[in-house]
């Protein structure tokens, strides 16, 4: 008969016990309760064995939470990102001095035990019951391990975590059963080997390999005793026991450890002393964690690639659904990043740009046909200090961008020629472009209704020496404005609104760009330097615009299964013909040749175009351009939008006033010429455009091209001369008559340079009405 307490009746731990037997005996295994005894007598067993019941028979355990790997082009790493940093390994790449020293501190009897140890729960209940509190907890590992599954499947979300972690006999009741389960499913060696992947070490480390490298810098394999013994001691109150941030506690721990597995006869007394003497010996590795820790300046690269996984359905059908898999990680991507692209647009921004200027740089490079991104990279690094930023400024808002992207200026207006181009206007396309004039009072839209000119805004060219008539060559390397506005007020807005539709141009943050002159011609809206590399790659791939992409593949590792996942592909399509884009291959060749651009163009011969672009005040410099085989955009500017680059320093060079062609146009030759150096060097398909310098320079004539005061640019000499003759004496007729691109309206003459003979002022041989891009002979 149970021995009675001297007031009568049975003791705390004898009802505990009586009340376990009934458990047992209904079925109900009520073991391992981490409470005080007196708060487990107040349950009814027959409500237990219910709950008990009612639980689902399976435990769905979710794939454990591992690093993500995500690689450039090449297979190298560019860096590590995880919601838990861990590394799932076998039981067999575990040091045995672990696997014993977890078993001898957290459940000696482990292997002797069932799923519940109900001689360790008699002796926890009754040491709780002596103290009225947890002093000790009975759970076996086979438990922790069920109630870290419910922790890992609760993820962040910090009420669900409580819930699993709660002092509760709900959370016990089905923590036991699921231990029942999985001790008949999985068998001792494989539960140890998940509990010392799943558990938390501290100092951000999950499983005992992220430990091992945390605390030790090295593999779980190669532990030896004592630091085996320090990271078994640490799984009980990793804060209390941190050996970084206290020594002395994590020392004690570890001893204790080490005294216990002596004896249990896991190593000799005399191996425990040893051990106990020995320092800890760490050699800890800092915690790298997320795309700041990116190698090559590719940070922001690194989020972007995050941001495109979170927002494509490819991945999941909701936003939850991706988040899921992403924290889960274990992933192994890799991106479109090439190495030595990343390495040139690096070193050129460094060159050019300090990060601690006023103003900042974004440089992003594309490959034309693939829409493959192979460069990303900016002044301001990826960080949180001073002079740096969490900012993408090469991206749109929505990646992790600024929210409105950056005012593209004159780099807008190869978008507008391109619909002009499709509407059947001449590539010689004449307009009178004064030096300054009033905005047309209405042009039209794409919704029919016209948009007016209420306000009298005007435009005016960079300088009063641009005055026209100026054909669309010249008009285009010269940049000039007042062109532009007439060619807008002549097609009107609807046919810019649908090719830059198909260019992908939209503004940074997702909207269209709005049916207004301002935008249409002179690039007032903002726009991303990736989508601006993007359109251009258009042009050199003869018309074909490829979304932009940069995830090649990723392989999801999931315990020991590895499967590819689908990524999303780039979508090429037509968006505008082949003459059409080989015409602003032509007309933009010219701007790094002889216009705007000059100073950006590339050396050897290899085949390049491109555009300047400067906005109101200098608040941002834009150079645009690209090859055959490589598409590249530069943007300098204030994330503000408050610095205006005039009499101002850049990377150590002072410029009275920052232009699209001496501030962005060197960043971009030395960020492609490092990008293409080795590679392939293929030309453009271009077109003759009559009355221009091509058709001049290929031809021999003289004659001139537009209807106007366009000014003359050196020629070869002609094979006859009536261009010179017709602009000397007859206004241009001549020239009209017989010479290439000549009209009979005055314009065969060329603003040439007087020849030497004595008496004859400069500009005298220019025709009536002529000084347009007439030849020199």
């Amino acid at each position: 008969m149970p021995k009675k307490r001297s007031g009568g009746g049975l003791s705390t731990t004898q009802q505990a016990a009586k009340f376990l037997g009934v458990s047992v005996l209904s079925g109900a295994v009520l073991a391992g309760i981490a409470l005080p005894a007196v708060g487990a007598l107040g349950l009814a067993a027959k409500g237990s064995v219910e709950s008990f019941d009612e639980l689902p028979a399976n435990l769905k355990t979710p794939p454990l939470s591992q690093r993500t790997s995500i690689l450039d082009a090449k297979g190298n790493q560019i860096a590590s990102v995880y919601s838990r940093d861990r590394t799932v390994v076998d039981l067999k790449n575990i040091s045995p001095y672990m696997q014993k020293a977890i078993v001898a501190i957290e459940d000696s009897r482990f292997y002797q035990h069932g799923a519940v140890d109900l001689k360790g729960i008699l002796r926890a209940l009754n040491k709780n019951a002596q103290s009225g509190g947890v002093s000790e907890g009975a759970s076996t590992l086979t438990q922790q391990y069920v109630k870290n599954v419910f922790v890992e499947e609760a993820g962040d979300d910090p009420t669900k975590v409580a819930e699993a972690t709660q002092q509760t006999i709900g959370r016990k009741i089905r923590e036991l059963k699921y231990a029942i389960q999985v001790e008949e499913e999985l068998g001792k060696k494989k539960i140890l080997e998940n509990y010392l992947n799943i558990t938390f070490f501290g100092q951000q480390a999950y499983g005992v390999e992220a430990a091992s490298q945390r605390y030790f810098s090295k593999h779980a394999k190669d532990l030896n005793v004592q630091e085996a013994a320090l990271l078994a001691g640490i799984v009980q109150s990793p804060s209390l026991y941190d050996p970084i941030n206290d020594e002395k506690q994590a020392t004690l721990r570890r001893n204790i450890v080490l005294q216990r597995m002596a004896e249990l006869g896991d190593i000799s007394q005399a191996d425990a002393d040893k051990a106990k003497a020995a320092p800890l010996g760490l050699k800890v590795t800092q915690p790298k964690n997320g795309c700041i820790t990116a190698v090559k300046g590719a940070g922001f690269f690194c989020k972007y690639v995050e941001k495109v996984f979170l927002s494509d359905p490819v991945f999941g059908k909701t936003k939850e659904d991706r988040a899921k898999i992403w924290n889960q990680g274990g992933l192994t991507i890799r991106t479109t990043l090439d190495p030595q692209a990343q390495d040139s647009v690096q070193e050129s921004i460094k060159d050019h740009v300090y990060q601690s200027d006023k103003v900042a740089t974004a440089v992003t490079l594309v490959e034309p046909g693939t829409g493959k991104i192979l460069g990303m990279g900016q002044s301001k690094p990826y960080g949180y200090g001073k002079n740096e930023t969490e900012y993408n400024y090469s991206v749109d808002s929505a990646y992790g961008g600024s929210n409105f992207g950056w005012p593209t200026g004159s780099t807008f207006k190869p978008f507008l020629a391109a619909a002009a181009l499709e509407e059947g206007r001449p590539a010689n396309q004449v307009y009178s472009a004064p030096y300054d004039m009033p905005y047309p009072d209405r042009v039209s839209t794409c919704s029919g209704k016209d948009w007016r000119n209420l306000g009298d805004d005007t435009v005016e060219n960079e300088s009063e020496s641009e005055v026209g008539p100026y054909d669309l060559r010249k008009a285009m390397e010269l940049s000039v404005n007042t062109y532009f506005v007439q060619m807008l007020e002549d097609i009107g807005m609807c046919p810019v609104s649908k090719m830059i539709d198909g260019l992908g141009v939209v503004q940074g943050n997702g909207k269209k760009v709005p049916e207004q002159p301002a935008s249409m011609t002179l690039g007032a809206t903002g726009l991303s330097p990736l989508t601006m590399a993007s359109a251009y790659a258009a042009f050199a791939s003869r018309g074909m615009y490829c979304t932009p992409v940069a995830i090649e593949s990723i392989t999801q590792t999931v315990g020991n299964t590895k499967k590819s996942l689908q990524v999303p592909k780039s979508t090429c399509s037509r968006a505008m013909s082949e003459k059409t884009a080989d015409t602003i291959n032509t007309l933009l060749s010219g701007v790094v040749d002889s216009g705007t651009g000059k100073t950006a163009g590339l050396k050897d011969g290899r085949a390049n175009a491109g555009k300047t672009g400067t906005t109101d005040s200098r608040k941002n410099a834009w150079f645009v351009g690209y090859t055959p085989n490589l598409s590249g955009a530069v943007w300098v500017g204030s994330a503000t939008q408050k610095v205006e680059m005039q009499r101002i320093w850049i990377g150590g060079e002072y410029h009275s006033l920052v232009y699209g062609g001496d501030t962005p146009g060197p960043i971009w030759k030395q960020a492609m010429t490092g990008a293409l150096d080795g590679k392939d060097s293929p030309s453009f398909h271009t077109v003759t455009i009559p009355g221009s310098k091509t058709d001049r320079d290929n031809n021999g004539n003289n004659g001139g091209n537009g209807n106007g005061r366009g000014r003359g640019n050196d020629n070869n000499n002609g094979d006859n001369n009536d261009g010179f003759i017709g602009g000397l004496l007859t206004g241009g007729t001549t020239g009209a008559n017989t010479s290439t691109g000549g009209t009979s309206d005055g314009s065969g003459g060329g603003d040439i340079p007087t020849p030497t003979i004595t008496g004859l002022p400069e500009g005298l041989f220019r025709g009536n009405n002529g000084n347009g891009n007439g030849g020199r002979n």
